[in-house]
């Protein structure tokens, strides 16, 4: 007899413990104490420009643009794999507990996000508002009612096939989340708030009359699912071999410009492989713009120039590192092994591809201190990055990588 509960909980025990398995390597590995260093110092920074605000600074609005965008990406971790299309579907109408349990774990996960953004924007919040810190927990408790209302509209949504729907809930969802919590923020009239309330309140019953005897989308449910893990998995990748990484690839053809130069060649063989495996597999070209935009906002709002060429040092490190992957990218491809070229050649292409990577990184960092007019920290953070992407490259790794 088909038991959902034990169903249920062998699949959020068994995803509970690989998430242990692997998060106990992410927190064991030297590049948290980079990242903890990193949020010391932006907790620092943070500090000292809250003390500077003016009276009439707009916290309000500033919080409710980006907790907005918390509160709509409301994805429901439903735990389920790749056969349960196959062996759960005939099993659909008994599933509903377990999908409830799934929404009540994912609000518990997401809400305790939730409660970390809210904590972070308040020191803002306190210093331009009359009310301080004393609104937090209301502030708290009707935000993760509204998270609570994002997780069951969400997955109403999914039973929809047009993609036009999804994009469509996703803006009026991040309105209403933007406004009711603008409004919140602003201490504004109850009775404001509770017709807001009534208005997503007949938007979830819209969407539940419409889907009430629609089937549930397996494919897309497994398809998110595991897009999330792969995720995951991505980053512990970093840190250890993760057997359940699934390689993506996207075609980025307008990228075919920067690898058409390179001719063909035996030489050429394995930087033609790197390029294009960095350019189009997985994550590498994504890492790369989103650790260069991060760091390049953290270095133009610093006014510090010590602290500007030490943000900038690290970014270059965490860039290079999450790169390292991309060295063992193609180890499980048997014909790779069938190049007729040299070794050395593998090696000599990596090194090649992951100076001009970070290179690349510090130029750019430079080019913001140029725009700030700091001429010499930009002279500075040249030099300084030039000499830590050759250090990492062919000092730092020389051991790592040996000829296969």
């Amino acid at each position: 007899m088909f038991d959902d509960h034990k169903l249920w909980r062998d699949r959020f025990s068994q995803r509970t413990k690989d998430l242990g398995k692997y998060l106990r390597y992410i927190f064991n590995g030297h590049l948290m104490i980079v990242l903890v260093f990193l949020i010391g110092a932006a907790a620092y920074y943070y500090q000292n420009w809250v003390k500077g605000l003016p009276e009439h600074f707009p916290a309000e609005i500033i919080m409710a643009v980006f907790i907005g965008l918390f509160l709509t990406y409301s994805p429901v971790y439903n735990f389920l794999l790749e056969a349960d299309q196959v062996f759960l579907l005939p099993l659909e109408n008994k599933m509903k507990r377990y999908f409830y349990r799934s929404g009540i774990v994912s609000l518990i996960y997401q809400g305790y996000i939730l409660l970390l953004v809210l904590a972070v924007f308040m020191p803002m919040y306190a210093r331009v508002s009359t009310s301080g810190f004393r609104p937090f927990f209301t502030f708290l408790i009707m935000l993760l009612a509204l998270k609570a209302w994002n997780l069951a509209s969400s997955w109403r949504i999914q039973y929809f096939i047009h993609p036009a729907v999804y994009r469509w809930d996703g803006i009026v969802r991040y309105f209403i989340n933007t406004t009711f919590a603008f409004l919140l923020f602003k201490q504004a009239n109850p009775l404001i708030l509770l017709l807001i309330a009534v208005v997503m309140a007949l938007y979830y019953r819209f969407f539940y009359k419409s889907t009430k005897n629609s089937s549930l989308k397996w494919d897309l449910l497994i398809s998110q699912e595991e897009k999330r893990m792969n995720s995951f998995y991505r980053l512990a990748n970093l840190f250890t071999d993760v057997p359940m990484l699934k390689d993506t690839v996207k075609r980025r053809k307008w990228l075919d410009l920067l690898v058409k130069p390179m001719g063909f060649s035996q030489e050429k063989t394995f930087q033609y492989l790197f390029v294009r495996t960095f350019l189009r597999s997985g994550d590498y070209l994504g890492l790369f713009i989103r650790l260069t935009i991060i760091g390049g906002l953290a270095i133009y709002f610093l006014s510090f120039g010590p602290g500007q060429i030490l943000i900038a040092v690290l970014f270059l490190y965490l860039t290079g590192f999450q790169l390292l992957p991309l060295w063992n990218h193609h180890q499980s491809k048997i014909w790779v092994e069938l190049y007729p070229v040299q070794a050395s050649y593998k090696k000599t292409a990596f090194y090649s591809l992951l100076m001009v990577v970070l290179i690349v990184q510090t130029v750019l960092f430079t080019v913001i201190l140029l725009f700030k007019g700091q001429w010499s920290s930009a002279l500075i953070e040249l030099l300084a990055g030039s000499a830590f992407s050759y250090i990492f490259v062919f000092i730092y790794n020389k051991n790592r990588f040996k000829s296969e």
